[in-house]
């Protein structure tokens, strides 16, 4: 599965790399062919998932909103198993949330995401496999000589990854009202990000390259989505 979904994305890095040196013709010096081209892909890729991402939102809004009645039944019936479930149907049914589709939503995206790291990781198998073509790319980008190897600054993306994970975080919190839920945010707020960054300083930086522009439009797509859904409670 990992190997079909790396072939699929490899090619669609290899078509973006072809548009890109066909259209720009001279390469520039400071950010290669190679590194524009897993920008564009990665923005593709993100278009790709948008309407996934979309509902997932929309379910984690909904789930946000209904937590707490489910808590009230939860007190209140906890003596009656059969009765909570039954309130808990209808409660369901009466915002119209189907509690496993959060679930269904993320498992749909993890191969795909999973698959397209490993393409980054080993562009060489799944993009580039003309003989001897990946080696004599140019992999600069800007402070950085060869995407192959680590951000030798590592304040440079491994930091720009941590810090876009954070506010990505930040901008997908739900605003849940339950005590343990906000705990639970809190610490993947603030522990992902380290995460990331120490992650980061050992990956390839075509990788970091690749969180960082991955996150940045998450951020602007929820910063979007999150507009609207306020001016939508405003009309109520």
């Amino acid at each position: 599965m990992m190997g079909f979904l790396g072939n699929i994305l490899g090619s669609l890095l290899r078509f973006v790399y072809d548009i890109v040196t066909s259209t720009l013709g001279s390469e520039p010096e400071s950010i290669s062919f190679y590194a524009l081209a897993i920008i564009l892909t990665t923005i593709v890729f993100k278009l790709m998932l948008l309407p996934i991402n979309l509902q997932q939102t929309k379910s984690t809004r909904k789930m946000s909103e209904v937590q707490p009645l489910m808590k009230e039944i939860q007190t209140k019936y906890k003596n009656d198993p059969p009765k909570m479930q039954e309130k808990m149907q209808e409660l369901y049914k009466e915002h119209k949330y189907n509690p496993a589709s959060g679930c269904l939503i993320l498992i749909i995206q993890l191969p795909i995401i999973f698959a397209f790291f490993t393409v980054f990781r080993q562009p060489e198998i799944y993009a580039f496999s003309d003989p001897g073509m990946y080696a004599s790319m140019a992999k600069n980008f800007l402070w950085i000589g060869n995407l192959e190897n680590p951000d030798p600054l590592l304040w440079g993306l491994p930091l720009l990854a941590a810090a876009t994970t954070f506010l990505q975080s930040k901008t997908m919190s739900t605003g849940s009202k339950d005590p343990q839920a906000q705990s639970t945010q809190k610490i993947m707020n603030y522990m992902l990000p380290v995460m990331i960054f120490w992650a980061s300083r050992s990956f390839p930086a075509g990788l970091a390259l690749y969180w960082v522009v991955s996150n940045s439009f998450t951020i602007v797509q929820q910063v979007i989505t999150n507009k609207s859904l306020m001016k939508i409670k405003g009309a109520k």
